[in-house]
């Protein structure tokens, strides 16, 4: 049904909550067509059931060889061994000396002074958005390509468009002719 070479330019988001089948069930399958990587970002978990659920969706994605990115929690990523965290800007901004273990540091940046502050603090990668309409904004114009455009300019780091990314040749065309590293997808992931 979908072109896997697609979901090399891919970071998996998670979301429970969208997924059909049994959660972990979920992960097994987006593993399976090898996306560049996987961000857990169950934010309704509190820290004790997002280290939980961390270690069983860590050892999928390394039966896999897929990069797990842990979202928020980056003492419970450190407890795991996890060496990839995402983290809202304000706490990469509070935390930004506890972060030196990991060797890929994400955040969220929404206008292009914010992609160059994140990379001031460390981040490794950007994702920038929303690009496109979606569901999660509802109501809320995207920033569109130009924005995307604006932000891969101004940075040296990989940026990774995200907000209404399907799993569609012609539209990650349009993200990586912008000058994104690829996109970031929740819904389409979650409903493989």
């Amino acid at each position: 049904m979908y072109d896997d070479a697609l979901f090399s330019h891919i970071l998996a988001v998670s979301n429970r909550t969208l997924s059909k089948r049994p959660f972990l069930e979920q992960i097994e399958e987006i593993c399976k067509h090898h996306p560049k990587g996987l961000i857990l970002r169950e934010k309704d978990l509190s820290e004790v059931e997002y280290t939980a659920l961390a270690k069983d969706v860590l050892a999928i994605c390394q039966r896999h060889n897929i990069p797990c990115i842990l979202h928020t929690y980056f003492r419970a990523a450190k407890e795991l061994g996890c060496d990839a965290i995402h983290l809202p800007l304000p706490l990469l901004r509070a935390h930004k000396e506890e972060l030196s273990g990991f060797s890929h540091v994400g955040t969220s940046i929404h206008a292009p002074a914010e992609a160059e502050e994140a990379e001031k603090l460390g981040a490794t990668y950007i994702t920038a958005g929303h690009i496109y309409v979606t569901d999660c904004k509802k109501g809320l114009a995207p920033r569109g390509l130009m924005f995307l455009e604006e932000v891969c300019r101004k940075v040296s780091i990989p940026v990774y468009a995200i907000g209404g990314i399907k799993i569609n040749e012609k539209q990650l065309r349009e993200i990586i002719d912008c000058g994104a590293k690829g996109g970031c997808i929740m819904s389409g992931m979650m409903q493989l």
